[in-house]
């Protein structure tokens, strides 16, 4: 039954086959599908040129669509995460990095290079060199939910 939807439709199978891949991607959540429905369309436009040639096979067809759906993915992750675009808010989503700079006292005694501050309404742990309760201190680096002080 699929190999004579496929013959019947000749190359306008990757077409549909592509555009069925888009459509699910509006559907499903992320952003992968859409690479691989443009490589089935690529393969469409391929098989539009070489249908009646004898090397083109699906064999043949499966390889290049497994090729181009790896090359377009890689392409367009690429052009997606590397598009540096400058932002007002550069740590919004990075809320111990946005803490670097800032000074606070200790709520807890910094003992064996851990300690405890308090920043706005939340309470952060923190590694530095031992010091009392009071002390002043500033924040010099972030990793993850730990902050790293050192005294003023």
């Amino acid at each position: 039954m699929f190999d004579n939807l496929i013959v019947e439709l000749g190359p306008w199978s990757w077409w549909l086959a592509g555009l069925a891949l888009l459509a699910a991607e509006l559907v499903l959540p992320g952003f992968f599908l859409v690479w691989i429905g443009l490589a089935a369309i690529i393969v469409g436009a391929l098989s539009l040129l070489f249908w009646e040639s004898s090397f083109w096979v699906w064999q043949v067809q499966g390889l290049v669509f497994a090729a181009t759906a790896v090359i377009v993915t890689l392409i367009g992750r690429r052009y997606l995460y590397n598009n540096n675009q400058v932002t007002d808010e550069p740590f919004l989503n990075q809320r111990g990095a946005s803490l670097v700079g800032r000074t606070a006292t200790l709520d807890q005694p910094i003992a064996e290079g851990r300690g405890r501050i308090r920043l706005n309404d939340t309470y952060w742990t923190v590694s530095g060199p031992d010091l009392p309760v009071g002390t002043r201190v500033k924040v010099v680096a972030s990793n993850g939910r730990e902050l790293t002080v050192e005294p003023v």
